[in-house]
């Protein structure tokens, strides 16, 4: 298990907080890696579990066991929210990217419009003017632009209470403020079951039964970074439905 660091230490005067710190420094470790596997190799994993730590002392100050919600929820929403603004702060996606990123995303959306259906990833790459090669080396580049995380798919109000989490630009409103909403997260549920059935498939695999690329590769029989690029394309699917939201 991960140790406080020293810098961080002086903060927690409390015992019960310090002892929710030690207990859950495990947690912080496995969600960046988690979040790692959709990040550039430019960014450093260290860095990510340093606010990551921050984030799960902030939640030990804050957490009220009275509100019915269990801490490891809590904390897990905000070593999220800390690693995501380290990540806007550093703006570690190449502006390149972040545009071919949009321009998939208007595509789809787009696309899907006139067809009245999701659309296959040849006619997306069509759309573009893309080989299908290309296209799906775009999606592999586009990686982390979009980050989102669902604890659960189920509709229960009690059992999926916990929010999705999008990495957004600058100027955009945010998805923060809005995900809490009852009518957002009905319209992601729905959005979701919209999805091609392997999308659907890759976002119930890493996101509910939390596999990691790998093991998602071995349940679908491709590669690991195929499963990369049909995330990046789910995601840009739900983000294109909920275009409205964003």
């Amino acid at each position: 298990m991960s140790r406080i660091p020293k810098h961080l230490a002086y903060q927690t005067d409390q015992e019960p907080v310090a002892e929710d710190v030690s207990r859950h420094t495990g947690l912080v470790k496995r969600i960046a890696y988690q979040m790692m596997s959709r990040l550039p190799a430019s960014v450093e994993i260290d860095d990510l579990i340093q606010v990551g730590l921050i984030g799960l002392m902030e939640a030990a100050r804050q957490f009220d066991p009275q509100q019915g919600v269990l801490f490891e929820t809590f904390a897990t929403q905000r070593i999220r929210g800390a690693m995501l603004d380290e990540l806007r702060r550093l703006d570690w996606l190449p502006r390149q990217a972040r545009k071919q990123a949009k321009q998939i995303e208007e595509a789809i959306f787009r696309l899907e419009n006139q067809l009245g259906r999701s659309a296959q990833e040849s006619e997306i790459a069509a759309f573009l003017e893309m080989d299908l090669e290309s296209y799906q080396q775009a999606l592999f580049e586009c990686k982390g632009h979009q980050i989102v995380y669902f604890e659960d798919f189920a509709t229960d109000r009690e059992e999926s209470s916990h929010p999705a989490e999008m990495l957004r630009d600058e100027g955009q409103v945010n998805p923060i403020d809005i995900l809490g909403e009852d009518q957002f997260r009905s319209a992601l549920v729905e959005a979701i079951k919209t999805l091609p059935e392997r999308d659907q498939m890759v976002m119930s695999l890493y996101y509910e039964q939390e596999l990691n690329l790998r093991e998602i590769g071995e349940v679908l029989g491709v590669t690991e970074s195929r499963v990369c690029q049909l995330h990046t394309q789910a995601v840009s699917r739900l983000r294109s439905k909920l275009k409205v939201w964003l």
